[in-house]
């Protein structure tokens, strides 16, 4: 189904985190990380999250899956992606403590990548079927000045650090 254009900044924050998730799964089937490789894949779960992710998050809890949660096949879905929010949270607060092992950065991309996977196919699908377009585009302007109204770029994809 093609993505209602009011769901579209989310839609292009998942790219980015989604492409965060491959570079990861690439570091690491590339070989072994070194300490100093991991420290960096933690500063930039750390930068990405500082200054994306983690407003994505609360624009979803916030704007989104209230009036999502009305619909009964989307209470449960929504449920489990904000324990996942949660889950996610400790991985970007274990990486900004520079926590994570090899074994620990592979666990956060899978679950970043299988969340973002979840939320595109199962919950905004069911959003545009069960929403009407005015509800929709209500959603739509909320989100786009909850991101204005915080410096927040929702079409631009933040390089990684070359440090």
């Amino acid at each position: 189904m093609l993505r209602d254009k009011s769901l579209i900044p989310f839609s292009h924050q998942h790219q980015h985190a989604l492409a965060l998730c491959v570079r990861i799964g690439r570091a690491l089937k590339a070989g072994p990380l070194d300490e100093q490789e991991i420290a960096r894949w933690q500063a930039e779960i750390e930068r990405i999250f500082t200054t994306e992710i983690l407003f994505h998050f609360a624009a979803e809890e916030e704007i989104l899956f209230p009036p999502a949660s009305r619909f009964k096949p989307l209470q449960l879905l929504i449920e489990g992606l904000v324990r996942q929010h949660t889950t996610l949270r400790n991985y970007a607060n274990s990486a900004k403590a520079r926590q994570l092992d090899a074994r620990q950065l592979l666990v956060f991309a899978n679950t970043l990548s299988n969340h973002v996977r979840a939320e595109e196919c199962q919950l905004f699908e069911g959003c545009q079927k069960m929403m009407t377009a005015d509800e929709l585009t209500l959603i739509g302007s909320q989100i786009e000045e909850f991101f204005r109204s915080r410096g927040v770029l929702t079409n631009a994809c933040a390089l990684p650090d070359q440090s």
